[in-house]
This record gives structure tokens, sequence and C-alpha cells, in this order.
């Protein structure tokens, strides 16, 4: 019987590692995005309004630049 329950017990435990493992993995992805988001946006934010125009972009699109470099959309 007792073999019985640690074997249950291990499964449990083997089941929430897995579980724990695959949410830091997700925490870790979206920090990732994260911090690609404020990097493109720090790095864009900081040239000059001649530098965006030879780039074609206005600084009102800065957020919308920085999010789809992070998150695709």
């Amino acid at each position: 019987m007792a073999h019985a329950i640690n074997g249950t017990t291990g499964n449990f435990a083997t089941l929430l590692r897995s579980n724990v493992a695959a949410r830091l993995d997700g925490v870790r992805a979206e920090l990732a995005k994260r911090r690609v988001y404020r990097n493109t946006y720090k790095e864009l934010s900081a040239l000059s309004d001649r530098d965006l125009a030879d780039l074609g972009i206005s600084r009102a699109s800065i957020r919308t630049i920085s999010q789809e470099a992070a998150y695709g959309h």
C-alpha cells in the first residue's frame, strides 16, 4: 500500500514541477517581449525628428512600432 502512495505522490510532484516550469517559461517569454518593447521604444524615442523622418517613422507611431516588434500585432 505504501508503494502505491509513493507512486501517486511522485506523479503529483512531477506534474507540479512541470506546471510550475511551464508557468515560469511563460513568464520569462512575456518578460522578454516586454524587454523588446521597452528597448525598441527607448531607441526610437531617442532619435531626433529628422532621423525618424529619414526612416519614414512619425513620432506618433513609435508606440505601435514597438508593440509590433515585441508582440507581432
